[in-house]
């Protein structure tokens, strides 16, 4: 196969491991840089044209899409999709899990456990929001952060309402979350493959610190989930259409809660911690969908 990565820096561990595992698997990788992709829109052949090239006669697509390109890169997902090429997740699904207040609300309808979680956009609301938290500790979380960025603590009440004020007088739009202190600082990221989690890791928060962000510090180790915990991760990645996820829970006193479900997982945590080929396995999905997508286009233009 001709595989197409979306991936603004080569240099990236999960770049690297996939162009790896493409040669590994007999395939033939490129990476290709989002933002330097543009494309003709063409009622009767959509192209996507790369430094003066036309970027043709490729079978998959893997998106490596930062959060601070969600709108372009899905764009050039979505034109990739036009031009019938299999693409490892779909720009809908990626869009739908990088819209957090849309992805809990899709996680809400659908009955999946997370932690109490409000949105308001007036200050007048802010101590009837915190009181529908269960009250300080909470947690206020920014809409566009990403890997910890925007995420406070706010450990009193009074501490709550300065932060809610703040960022609501900024007019940046803002989650205000219960705060889960059973957790101890450590969530499970779980890594969905198809209908499969292939692996999953424990991330602890460094001393002091209550994020588990792996780029704030965190440690990663080994972890062994339970069926309900992995029954609730393939459902969460299922939910957002996503075919490659990770998805992020914590332990609570009333079972697994989903926070958040992610669609361009890293690798580089998650192979160290299981000693698994994660890169390998993603092929290993791309292969067998990409040939049921050829026998069922072959079924179609015979009938």
């Amino acid at each position: 196969m001709k595989v197409a990565i979306l991936s603004r820096n080569r240099n990236l561990y999960s770049t690297r491991r996939l162009v790896e595992a493409a040669a590994a698997a007999g395939h033939e990788a490129h990476v290709i840089d989002t933002l330097r992709c543009y494309m003709n829109m063409a009622t009767d052949k959509p192209t996507i044209h790369y430094k003066g090239k036309s970027l043709e006669d490729f079978d998959a697509v893997i998106p490596r899409i930062g959060a601070s390109i969600t709108f372009y890169g899905t764009a050039v997902v979505r034109q990739f999709e036009m031009m019938g090429v299999f693409t490892l997740n779909e720009s809908v699904a990626i869009s739908r899990s990088r819209d957090k207040l849309r992805s809990l609300q899709l996680l809400s309808r659908k009955g999946i456990g997370m932690p109490v979680t409000c949105f308001a956009h007036s200050p007048d609301e802010i101590p009837d929001l915190i009181d529908m938290v269960g009250g300080a500790p909470l947690v206020i979380k920014l809409l566009e952060g990403t890997q910890g960025i925007g995420v406070v603590l706010a450990d009193t009440r009074k501490v709550a309402e300065s932060v809610i004020e703040a960022f609501l007088g900024l007019k940046a739009n803002i989650l205000i979350q219960e705060y889960i202190a059973e957790a101890g600082g450590a969530d499970i990221r779980c890594f969905v493959i198809g209908d499969k989690v292939v692996a999953a890791m424990k991330r602890q928060a460094k001393p002091g610190e209550f994020r588990s962000n792996l780029h704030r510090g965190g440690s990663a180790s080994l972890v062994k989930i339970t069926p309900e915990e992995r029954a609730m991760a393939v459902r969460a990645a299922k939910i957002m259409g996503l075919s490659v996820a990770g998805v992020d829970l914590i332990r609570s006193h009333r079972g697994p809660l989903i926070m958040e479900v992610n669609s361009s997982p890293g690798l580089e945590g998650i192979e160290e911690a299981s000693g698994k080929d994660i890169a390998g396995m993603i092929y290993s999905h791309i292969e067998k969908h990409w040939a049921e997508g050829k026998a069922n286009s072959k079924t179609v233009n015979k009938g």
